[in-house]
């Protein structure tokens, strides 16, 4: 978690009273208070909401082949899949039964989140992956490795939507790769604070926007495109300060044609909201 006791008296004035906008939701409270923390005014707008994938294939699948030794590799990228995987997998096997063959292959952990799930789990992590934890450092840590992949077959937990990088990668060295679709991103149950961010982007009350994922950054357009304000609210952003967790978020920009202004030395976000607060 990031550390929310950053507001301290020497850190109070960052921002300097600038308003800073937030998309996050899972931790909406603790952005909205290191935003507060280093001086702040925070319009945190949730962009997202995870929901369990419409059909549970994908997760039978993966038991059946896991139980069977027909997997060689798993690779987990986020913390919360690794636990809604292990929850989705309880109809088909016990729950020790999972972790058990788990315990028995190699796991590969896209960073610190996985890596905290994967522990509670007592599952141990063959490899772990360096910052800033892309589909580029997931096959450098595979390529360093004396293991050819060309006939391993790798399980991939997604995370909202399919790394088609990763999966292209993974196969362009010859492994056999099956994706586990645990979740799904959807819009939140009540998009008026995304709505109502949307006009305060475009009547000029923001200063700068903080996105902690890419599927903010597709939601907030998408919204603003079914507001018939999307050609306005691409404009805005593109002329005002814009702060990306890191390069998968940045991606994500460049799709609607939008650049950040800045990442953070690390991609975590108490990094995000400190240094971006240098930016004001």
């Amino acid at each position: 978690m990031a550390n929310t006791s950053a507001g301290t008296t020497e850190n109070a004035g960052g921002f300097r009273g600038r308003t800073v906008l937030s998309l996050e939701s899972r931790r909406a409270a603790e952005i909205r208070t290191l935003i507060e923390n280093f001086g702040g005014r925070a319009i945190v707008a949730p962009a997202t909401r995870e929901v369990p994938a419409s059909h549970g294939d994908d997760v039978a699948r993966f038991v059946t082949a896991l139980l069977q030794s027909n997997i060689d590799i798993v690779i987990f990228l986020t913390g919360v899949g690794t636990r809604a995987l292990v929850r989705a997998a309880e109809p088909f096997c016990p729950r020790e039964q999972l972790i058990d063959a788990l315990r028995k292959i190699k796991v590969v952990a896209r960073g610190p989140k996985p890596v905290a799930a994967l522990r509670e789990l007592g599952i141990p992590i063959e490899w772990t992956v360096p910052e800033p934890n892309t589909w580029r450092e997931i096959l450098g840590v595979l390529d360093a490795q004396d293991m050819p992949l060309k006939g391993k077959r790798v399980a991939v937990q997604e995370h909202g939507v399919p790394s088609r990088e990763l999966v292209d990668g993974l196969r362009g060295h010859g492994a056999e790769v099956s994706g586990i679709h645990v979740y799904d991103w959807a819009l939140p149950e009540d998009v008026a604070p995304l709505r109502n961010a949307v006009r305060s982007l475009i009547e000029g009350q923001v200063d700068l926007v903080l996105f902690t994922a890419g599927v903010q950054v597709h939601h907030l357009v998408q919204v603003a495109e079914e507001m018939g304000l999307r050609e306005s609210l691409i404009g805005t952003l593109q002329g005002i300060k814009i702060a990306s967790i890191g390069p998968v978020t940045s991606e994500a920009l460049a799709e609607h044609e939008l650049k950040a202004t800045m990442e953070p030395s690390h991609p975590k976000m108490g990094f995000l909201v400190k240094e971006a607060s240098e930016l004001a």
